[in-house]
C-alpha cells in the first residue's frame, strides 16, 4: 500500500511536471516570418524551372508545403495586397487600383498584423507589404497602413539613388515600364539587400529578449526596375532566354477585354527578339538577387533557432508575364498573373510537400495563420484556411480560386472574373451587359492559348462552371459582418501626419 506521503509527493511531482511543460509551451509560442516579394512569377527551381536560380526558396519548399495552385484576387498590387491582409475579396474592400490607402474603404478592420498585436506579439514590417509606388516610394512608408505595426523600417539603397543609370523602354520612367540594371556594388548596398539585413537585425534581437513577434519581409524586387548586382546577370546568357511568340491573330479568339488587357503598353508590344531576352535574363537575374535576401534571412532564423518555433509564409503579390500572350507584367486573368508561389514551412507542418491541383487563394492567408496560432479569426475574413493542407497533403478546403480584374476599354469599363480548379479556368467577361467566356483546360494547355469556351465538346464543363464563377461572385460580394456601411465615394479620411516609421 503506498504511504500518504508517497501519493502526495507522486501528485506533487506529475502536477508540477504538467505546468513545467506548459509554461515551456506558453514560452515557445509559434512566431511568424512573413515573406512577401513583388511581381515574383512562378519560374522558380521548385516550381519547375531549373533554368531559374532560386537554391534558398527551393530550399524553403524542401522543408514545408509548396502550393502549386495558389492565386491572388486582383492581378495588381495594391488591390491584393489590401486583400490578403484583410482575409477580404476585392469587391468587399473596394480597392480596385493603385493610389488607395486602406482606411479610406475599411476604417474599421482588422489587418493580420492588427490581429497578432491584439494578442501581445511585436507586430514589424520591413519594407514593402502594403503598396508602394515602385520604385518612386523606395525610403517612403508608401500607402502604409501605420494602425498594422508596431515598428516599421522604410530601406533606401543604392537602387533608389542611381535610378539614373536604368535602361528603360520609356524614358523617365522605370516602374510603369519595363526596365533594368546590371549594378555595381554588393548585395548590401542595394534596398532589399538592407531590408535583409534590417530583418536579421530584428531576429537577433527577438532571439535574445524572447518576444514573441509577427515579422513581415517585404522585397520591392523583381519589380521594375530589375536592378540586381552584376554577379547576378552573371549567372545567365541572354542567348538562352527563351521569349514565346504570339501574333495578333491569336486575340481574335479573345473577348474583346481580354484582348486589351494583353496589349495594354504600347511600348511592350512585338519586342525586338534580342531586347526581350535581355529584358528576360533581367528579371530573372533580380529574382536570383531577391532569392539570395531571403537566404540571408532564413540562414539567420536558424542560426538564432528561431527557426523551432517560427512559421515561415513566403508568396507574391501577384504573378508575372514575361512574352507569355505578346504580353508583359501583370493586370491579365491569364495564370502567369494569377498564380503565385505559395510556400508555407514551420513546426508541425509537413515537409518536402508539393500540392499541385488543390486550389487556395491568398484571402486564406489570414485565417490559416490564426488556425495555426490557436487564435481567434475575426468573423467577416472571407478566406478559408488550409491549415487542414498543412497536416495532410489529401485535405482540400477548396473547389476553385478567384480574381477579378477591371480592364478599361476607352468610354467604359469591362469587369471580369475568373477561376481555376484543378483543371480548368474559366473566364467570364461583363462589358455593357453582355458576358463572353474563355475556357482552357490544364490537362491539354497549361499555357492557356486555346480558347475553347465556343467548343461544343466543353458545353457541359463551361455551363456547370458558368453557375459555379456566378456563385463565387455573389460570395463575394457579399458585406463583411461587423465593419460596418461601406461607401467608398464618400468616406472621408485623410493620410497620417507625421513620422511613424524610421527611414533607412
Amino acid at each position: 500500500m503506498i504511504s500518504s506521503q508517497l501519493k502526495w509527493g507522486f501528485l506533487f511531482a506529475v502536477t508540477f511536471s504538467f505546468w513545467a511543460v506548459q509554461s515551456q509551451t506558453e514560452n515557445k509560442k509559434l512566431n511568424v516570418l512573413f515573406i512577401v516579394t513583388d511581381d515574383l512569377n512562378c519560374d522558380i527551381g521548385s516550381y519547375g524551372n531549373d533554368k531559374v536560380l532560386t537554391p534558398n526558396i527551393d530550399k524553403l519548399a524542401k522543408n514545408g508545403v509548396l502550393f502549386g495552385n495558389a492565386h491572388i484576387q486582383y492581378p495588381l498590387c495594391g488591390p491584393s495586397r489590401i486583400s490578403f491582409m484583410t482575409g477580404l475579396y476585392p469587391d468587399q474592400t473596394h480597392v480596385k487600383r493603385l493610389r488607395i490607402y486602406l482606411r479610406q474603404t475599411l476604417p474599421r478592420v482588422t489587418t493580420i498584423g492588427q490581429r497578432f498585436k491584439q494578442e501581445n506579439y511585436h507586430a514589424v514590417r520591413v519594407g514593402k507589404i502594403f503598396h508602394y509606388h515602385n520604385p518612386r516610394d523606395i525610403g517612403t512608408a508608401g500607402h502604409d497602413d501605420n494602425y498594422t505595426w508596431h515598428q516599421t523600417v522604410n530601406p533606401y539603397g543604392r537602387d533608389k539613388i542611381e535610378e539614373y543609370k536604368i535602361n528603360t523602354l520609356k524614358k523617365r520612367s522605370y516602374g510603369g515600364t519595363l526596365s533594368w540594371l546590371a549594378a555595381e556594388g554588393t548585395d548590401e548596398e542595394q534596398t532589399d539587400g538592407i531590408g535583409a539585413t534590417e530583418t536579421i537585425k530584428f531576429l537577433g534581437q527577438y532571439a535574445k529578449s524572447g518576444e514573441n513577434f509577427f515579422l513581415a519581409f517585404g522585397l520591392y524586387r523583381p519589380h521594375t526596375p530589375y536592378v540586381a548586382p552584376k554577379k547576378y546577370f552573371n549567372l545567365y546568357e541572354t542567348d538562352e532566354m527563351k521569349v514565346p511568340k504570339s501574333n495578333d491573330a491569336y486575340l481574335k479568339t479573345l473577348p474583346p477585354p481580354a484582348a486589351a488587357s494583353v496589349r495594354k503598353k504600347i511600348e511592350q508590344r512585338n519586342l525586338e527578339e534580342g531586347l526581350a531576352k535581355t529584358i528576360k535574363e533581367a528579371y530573372y537575374a533580380t529574382t536570383s538577387f531577391v532569392d539570395a535576401q531571403i537566404g540571408r534571412v532564413l540562414d539567420k532564423l536558424k542560426v538564432t533557432g528561431l527557426d523551432k518555433n517560427t512559421i515561415v509564409v513566403f508568396t507574391s503579390d501577384h504573378g508575372y508575364h514575361l512574352g507569355e500572350h505578346g504580353h508583359w507584367q501583370k493586370q491579365t486573368l491569364f495564370d502567369n498573373a494569377t498564380r503565385v508561389p505559395l510556400i508555407v514551412a514551420g513546426p508541425g507542418i509537413n515537409k518536402n510537400e508539393k500540392i499541385m491541383e488543390a486550389p487556395v487563394e491568398l484571402v486564406d492567408l489570414y485565417p490559416t495563420l490564426m488556425d495555426l496560432m490557436g487564435f481567434e479569426t475575426p468573423e467577416y475574413v472571407s478566406g478559408k484556411s488550409f491549415a487542414p493542407i498543412l497536416k495532410d497533403s489529401n485535405a482540400r478546403v477548396r473547389k476553385s480560386a478567384l480574381t477579378e480584374l477591371r480592364v478599361d476599354m476607352g468610354k467604359n469599363k469591362a469587369q471580369g472574373y475568373s477561376i481555376k480548379t484543378s483543371r480548368y479556368r474559366l473566364t467570364q467577361w461583363e462589358e455593357n451587359g453582355k458576358l463572353e467566356y474563355e475556357l482552357y483546360d490544364h490537362k491539354y494547355d497549361k499555357k492557356e492559348l486555346c480558347n475553347i469556351a465556343k467548343s461544343g465538346k466543353y458545353k457541359k464543363i463551361r455551363d456547370s462552371l458558368a453557375i459555379v464563377i456566378k456563385q463565387r461572385i455573389t460570395e463575394a460580394r457579399i458585406q463583411p459582418h461587423g465593419l460596418g456601411p461601406i461607401n467608398p465615394n464618400q468616406m472621408e479620411w485623410r493620410e497620417p501626419k507625421g513620422v511613424y516609421s524610421r527611414q533607412k
